[in-house]
C-alpha cells in the first residue's frame, strides 16, 4: 500500500468512525425525548417505568375535576374503561378541557398519582387522539360497551 492509499484509508476510517459516533449520539438523544402513550390500565399494570416521562391518555371522569379557587392546582381522574388514575397539574388547562372528554397528559408517575407537566384536550366533539381511540376501542370491546359514531373509525 502506497502512502497516498494509506492516507486515504485513514481518512475513510475516521469519517466512518465520526459518522457512527454522530448517529449513536442522535439515537440516544431521540430515545430520551420519546414519550410513549399509555392508558391508566397499562400504567397500573406496571407497563411503565415509574421514573420515566410518558403520556397518559383517556377520558376525564365526570365529577372528578377539582380546583381550589385562586389556584392553578387542578386534580382530576382519567379512565380508559378498565382502570382510573388520579392526575394533578399546576399548569393552565386548555380551554377545551372538560369532564367526559378525551385528554392526553404528559408527565411522570409519583406516589400513585400522575403529575402532568402538560395537558392536551380535544379540539372538537369528534376528535379523540388515534392512539387513545384505539386503546379505548379495545377497552369498549372487552366490556361490551356500545361504540358511538365519533369513536367508530
Amino acid at each position: 500500500m502506497t502512502p497516498v492509499q494509506r492516507r486515504r484509508m485513514v481518512w475513510v476510517l475516521l469519517l466512518l468512525l465520526a459518522s457512527g459516533l454522530a448517529t449513536t449520539l442522535v439515537a440516544f438523544a431521540l430515545q430520551r425525548n420519546i414519550a410513549y402513550l399509555y392508558t391508566p390500565a397499562e400504567v397500573l399494570r406496571g407497563d411503565v417505568d415509574p421514573q420515566s416521562r410518558f403520556r397518559l391518555g383517556g377520558m376525564v371522569v365526570k365529577g372528578s375535576f377539582q380546583r381550589a379557587s385562586g389556584s392553578l392546582e387542578a386534580h382530576f381522574v382519567v379512565t380508559d374503561g378498565d382502570a382510573t388514575l388520579p392526575v394533578s397539574t399546576s399548569r393552565i388547562l386548555p380551554d377545551m378541557f372538560r369532564e367526559g372528554t378525551a385528554v392526553v397528559a404528559m408527565g411522570r408517575l409519583q406516589d400513585g398519582r400522575f403529575i402532568a407537566d402538560e395537558v392536551l384536550a380535544k379540539h372538537d366533539e369528534n376528535y379523540i387522539p388515534k392512539e387513545v381511540a384505539d386503546k379505548m376501542g379495545q377497552a369498549h370491546s372487552k366490556h361490551d360497551v356500545p361504540v358511538t359514531a365519533p369513536e367508530a373509525r
